[in-house]
């Protein structure tokens, strides 16, 4: 599986920031030396942006005029986010990893949140026009992919959560397929949950041609945000899960604040992929 990664993703920065560089740094560099092929991104286009968000949204964060406390106004945030869709855009087309910050599942249509500006994921899914299963295991309900999605008849989004920010997935609604930890559940409850919800999702009727996993690596047993109790060989076992379904997949960053473990995650996430 390529990676697609650009250094300019390293280059915006607010002290003590949760969602810093230093954990695409060092995770670009643990996968170089794994021997991956890594694709230079490309910014997204304003119209790429458009077909799933608002007018409104891309001017206010071109102009930087808006206030968000998660979301701080960086200089050049437009260029910055619009690169990491246009990242997710191209692990669309190649089945890739897009290794990029800002990541995206908190962005809906018409906001930003949660570290958030664009929802690469959404803006790469809909560029596709294929029936899709979203599976999303970040630590965090992605909210904004859950509202930008809502009620679509070739889409399904999947997702388990900890019971934390934003407060949203926790239950089942349409073509969203939620289920929430209100504790750490550990790795062996977790893999049953997300089996399931597995399950769930093939018999939504949907005859699914591709798979888009928002690829959160903060339910990590170490992480500090949204630890599920998942170890690193855990996400091995998360790409065999996916994998088994047989399509078609790329995935995209999402969280993941453990640096030192982030490239070893996603190394054993891809192998169990790619198994």
């Amino acid at each position: 599986m390529d990676i697609v990664f650009s250094k300019t993703a390293l280059e915006f920065e607010k002290a003590g920031h949760p969602e810093s560089p230093e954990r695409l740094e060092k995770a670009s560099d643990y996968l170089k030396n794994k021997g991956y092929n890594f694709i230079e991104a490309e910014a997204a286009a304003a119209e790429e942006l458009s077909l799933v968000h608002n007018k409104s949204q891309l001017i206010k964060i071109k102009e930087n005029n808006f206030y968000n406390s998660d979301c701080p106004n960086y200089e050049n945030i437009y260029d910055y986010a619009a690169l990491a869709a246009g990242a997710a855009l191209q692990a669309a087309s190649c089945n890739g990893f897009s290794l990029m910050r800002p990541p995206g599942h908190h962005a809906g249509a018409d906001y930003l949140m949660g570290f958030c500006y664009f929802n690469n994921l959404a803006v790469a899914v809909e560029k596709e026009e294929k029936k899709t299963l979203i599976i999303d295991f970040d630590g965090h309900h992605g909210n904004g992919t859950q509202d930008i999605f809502f009620g679509r008849k070739d889409i399904v989004y999947l997702s388990l959560h900890k019971a934390v920010f934003p407060g949203s997935g926790l239950q089942s609604r349409a073509n969203c397929l939620n289920h929430v930890f209100r504790k750490i559940p550990g790795e062996e409850k977790y893999l049953k949950e997300l089996q399931k919800l597995l399950q769930k999702a093939l018999r939504a009727g949907v005859d699914f041609e591709l798979i888009a996993v928002s690829a959160g690596f903060d339910a990590y047993q170490n992480d500090p945000l949204a630890s599920l109790g998942i170890s690193s060989e855990g996400y091995y076992k998360i790409g065999q899960l996916i994998a088994e379904l047989g399509l078609p997949s790329f995935a995209v960053l999402e969280g993941g604040y453990n640096a030192a473990m982030l490239g070893k995650n996603i190394d054993n996430f891809i192998t169990g992929l790619e198994a």
